[in-house]
């Protein structure tokens, strides 16, 4: 079994419920999903990254952070999605990487897939009038791509409306 089919399998035991399933796949795979986050090859990385999502992987967080700020956009696509999923339930984890979430989406050189992906991470996260600033102003930006600006919009009349 590869570190993405365990992750997948984490990932549908994470959904059934199953909290010593998972652990017991956690133990098993934890010392191969740090190895393969420090590999040279990018894609070990941004599966590595992806995996701590599947996992529930919360003792990994620092590890995650690493992964956002890699030079490989595939990687920080990863982590963007695997930090989205682990704020589904711990919206703190968002207000914790608020800065670097912020540098991505407002760096205009950034990848597009990683933009969107970081304004995704938002709507798990408090409505914080600085975000809410910064996604408006996105997606007020005519120089911006469609998707992005629509994204932005939407996440930032989610975030208003949770303020209210």
């Amino acid at each position: 079994m590869t570190l993405a089919e365990a992750a997948a399998a984490a990932d549908g035991l994470a959904e059934q419920g199953l909290e010593r399933e998972l652990a017991n796949l956690r133990s098993q795979w934890g010392e191969e999903l740090e190895s393969a986050a420090r590999s040279r090859d990018y894609r070990e990385r941004a599966v590595a990254y992806r995996a701590i999502g599947q996992f529930r992987f919360r003792q990994k967080l620092e590890l995650l952070r690493r992964g956002l700020d890699d030079e490989s956009p595939a990687c920080r696509g990863s982590a963007l999605l695997a930090l989205e999923l682990l704020s589904r339930d711990h919206p703190g984890d968002v207000n914790a990487d608020r800065p670097l979430l912020h540098k991505l989406v407002s760096d205009a050189e950034e990848n597009l897939a990683v933009r969107r992906l970081a304004v995704m991470c938002f709507k798990n996260g408090s409505p914080q009038r600085d975000t809410i600033v910064i996604l408006e102003g996105l997606a007020g930006d005519d120089e911006a791509d469609r998707e992005l600006r629509a994204a932005a919009k939407r996440v930032a009349e989610l975030l208003k409306k949770k303020g209210r």
